[in-house]
């Protein structure tokens, strides 16, 4: 088998292999970083009909990165405050890099006076960087300071992207931290050693450097996203977690498996270690040595036979998102699919390569005292699930099933949209401007439908165009825009209510729809919001298939079981279902909002569901082909009637229930500093994983999966036609 002689190499290269990822890590070090800084902002999406406005009136008047700035705190129109704040917008205006000032006190904009201030909204030169701009908003929020307000914040789009990248570094660097500090301590006290908590941490901190390397390059040949590099750090670090505690647990059971058998003066020739009568004192050094590449050798063809099909199906997963033709998934993507590549090759070389060196160091499975407690109290969460589950399986079942569909019930009320400044942190000055906005300048807050008519600005029919906008439901007002140089008319419409509300998406909806008196295409930010549903909706029907396929293909071929790979596909979709429930409760409804440090703007972000939907469905298969490719085994030992079955499924997950419950709560700790965040779509992504895992651990795994096994009995190892069976070596036991 292919991988057991890349565990016989492993171990006999061992110091070539860790070499290489030294040289590997080190140069992520050094260079990984520069992925942080050359990420960019994902695309407009291509060929919809809001980004083909965008880019018609971006090529004719380009169009600068805007700051709001309010100034509060005093009387904005006594005589005193009129004469210095309109000299100070002068010396703004006349600020280099600054495009257009729009104020109350010289451009006329009364409807940018408040209570206790007023507004200014300043544009840039568009062929100003994000960075030059950033510059001369520091200018202007200095010069803005000098009229005499008390409060002086400044918000907007441009400043908004900033703090959300800088948030989103400081985020995953400290959850990284945090969860890393803790899932060392976890380790060290399940597995009963420092040694070995550091060989899974190591080999995760090892692939995010390597990852972080493989960005940086990849921002050579293309634009990297933003999103790219926060999927690394996400999904990268529980990942490698995971496949080398595997495979770091495979080599403990297979090593106490040999020790136990040459107790018994009987060997253990499976795994290519002679009897231990057969060898002399002065071979026991070159003995010793095959003994580890042997057993290296068993724990890749089996544990690693279950890592590599791991990070094809989660790479099956992620690779979907491709399909959906979306920039920020298009992005989110390519991260994950680097992440999952250099996950699995750091699970089939660097752990193995960390143990075949510190083999001599590594104890038994039930040495240490948390393991030597468990064993004393026969504490194991997996196997008890299982038991209560086989002696009660229709109760179990159903009872099961219904939590689950209690918790998918809010997913009927699901509400999508864009997330925005209400992202942000609360108390963030971008997000407070955004809100002052919303409740002191209404008229600022909503943003317009841009509607391009294929008429000149002096047609007669330009005033009949605005007169059956204006009758839609939902206008509020129609004004007219600047002509574009090719003769285009572009008028605004202002919808009555939010920007991307309800009434904003209808009306578009009613304007792409109406019989106009003129070609026209429709462009803003509820057009950008309701094209994007569109889109979405519309391809990921293909993309969920293609998902639900391959990774049912795939454990199909593992276990060469239709009935088992379709029971998993089941509960799966089911298990997802309850996930997102619990999303739109939280992050919707708001429900526990002040527990999580957050506070709800009443939607989920419009990735959100798609992207648990890819890694949630990735990881849940992982943690089925670690038990269920165990209790395969042990059917293919003893097949046989019901009662063979119902051993095979206990066999199966006493066996393999440690290794999982330990890696789901490994993972779960990654998820968990990225739930502690402040960014609230990253906020999302972490519970939603971290309820996912719990369920898929507990609920499907511990309960669902031992209970509907036990219910099909031997109809669980049906094939058609005839019995396929597979040898017990071609399947990982977890």
């Amino acid at each position: 088998m292919v991988l057991e002689h890349v565990g016989r190499w492993v171990y006999r290269r061992r110091a070539a292999v860790l070499c290489a990822w030294l040289v590997l890590v080190l140069l992520g070090g050094v260079l990984g970083g520069a992925a942080f800084d050359r990420a960019k902002a994902p695309g407009d999406r291509a060929g919809v009909e809001s980004t083909v406005v965008a880019q018609r009136i971006d090529a004719a008047v380009p169009e600068g990165k805007q700051i709001t700035v309010l100034l509060s705190g005093a009387e904005p129109r006594s005589n005193d405050m009129i004469n210095r704040a309109s000299q100070v917008v002068y010396e703004l205006r006349a600020l280099p890099g600054v495009k257009i000032v729009t104020d109350p006190y010289t451009a006329g904009a009364t409807d940018m006076f408040g209570d206790q201030g007023f507004a200014v909204q300043i544009e840039f030169d568009p062929t100003l960087s994000d960075e030059a701009a950033l510059e001369v908003a520091a200018q202007a929020e200095e010069l803005l300071r000098t009229i005499g307000f008390p409060e002086v914040r400044m918000g907007g789009e441009l400043l908004a992207e900033q703090l959300f990248i800088d948030q989103a570094v400081q985020d995953a660097a400290i959850g990284e931290g945090v969860a890393l500090v803790l899932l060392f301590g976890l380790l060290v006290l399940v597995l009963g050693g420092w040694l070995l908590g550091a060989i899974p941490v190591v080999t995760a901190l090892a692939g995010l450097a390597v990852s972080l390397l493989a960005l940086t390059g990849l921002s050579f040949v293309g634009p990297l996203s933003e999103y790219a590099v926060n999927v690394v750090t996400l999904l990268g670090l529980g990942l490698a977690i995971d496949y080398s505690l595997l495979v770091l647990a495979r080599f403990r059971e297979e090593r106490a498996a040999v020790r136990a058998l040459r107790s018994t003066g009987r060997g253990r020739r499976g795994a290519g270690s002679k009897p231990a009568a057969a060898r002399s004192p002065g071979r026991a050094e070159s003995d010793a040595q095959d003994d580890v590449a042997s057993l290296l050798a068993v724990t890749l063809g089996r544990a690693g036979h279950t890592v590599l099909i791991s990070g094809v199906t989660v790479g099956c997963a992620l690779a979907a998102l491709l399909l959906l033709g979306d920039p920020m998934l298009t992005g989110m993507a390519v991260g994950g699919l680097i992440a999952v590549t250099v996950a699995t090759a750091a699970g089939l070389t660097l752990a193995p390569a960390l143990i075949a060196v510190t083999h001599h160091r590594i104890s038994d499975p039930g040495q240490g005292w948390f393991a030597a407690r468990r064993a004393r109290r026969r504490v194991a969460l997996l196997p008890r699930l299982a038991e209560f589950a086989q002696a009660r399986p229709w109760p179990t079942l159903l009872g099961g099933v219904l939590l689950l569909l209690v918790l998918a019930s809010p997913l009927l009320a699901l509400q999508v949209g864009n997330s925005d400044a209400r992202s942000l942190p609360d108390g963030s000055e971008p997000r407070v401007v955004h809100e002052m906005v919303e409740q002191e300048y209404p008229d600022l807050a909503v943003a317009p439908i841009t509607v391009l008519a294929e008429i000149g600005a002096g047609d007669e029919l330009v005033g009949d165009l605005m007169q059956q906008l204006d009758d839609l439901p939902g206008a509020d007002e129609v004004l007219m825009g600047d002509a574009l140089p090719d003769g285009t008319t572009r008028l605004v419409v202002i919808p009555d209510g939010p920007t991307t509300g309800e009434v904003a998406l209808g009306l578009v909806t009613r304007i792409r729809e109406m019989d106009t008196v003129a070609p026209v295409t429709v462009g803003g930010p509820a057009a950008e919001l309701l094209d994007a549903k569109d889109q979405l909706g519309a391809r990921v029907p293909a993309a969920v298939l293609a998902v639900v396929l391959a990774t049912g293909l795939l454990l199909l071929w593992l276990t060469r079981a239709p009935v088992v790979a379709l029971k998993t596909v089941l509960l799966n979709l089911l298990s997802l279902a309850a996930t997102l429930g619990v999303v739109v409760a939280i992050f919707q409804w708001g429900w526990g909002s002040s527990l999580l440090g957050f506070t709800s703007w009443g939607a989920v972000d419009i990735t959100t569901p798609l992207l648990l939907f890819m890694f949630c469905f990735g990881l849940s298969m992982d943690y089925h082909m670690f038990l269920v490719a165990r209790i395969k085994e042990s059917w293919d030992a003893e097949p046989g009637d019901r009662a063979a079955n119902d051993r095979a499924v206990r066999t199966g997950i006493i066996a393999s229930g440690p290794v999982v419950t330990l890696a789901a709560l490994a993972i779960s700790f990654v998820f968990l500093g990225f739930a502690a965040g402040q960014l609230t779509a990253v906020k999302e992504i972490g519970v939603g994983m971290t309820v996912a895992i719990v369920l898929d651990v507990t609920v499907v795994r511990g309960l669902l999966l031992p209970a509907s096994m036990t219910l099909l009995g031997r109809l669980n190892w049906w094939w058609p036609g005839t019995r396929l069976r597979v040898p017990a070596s071609s399947v990982e036991t977890g």
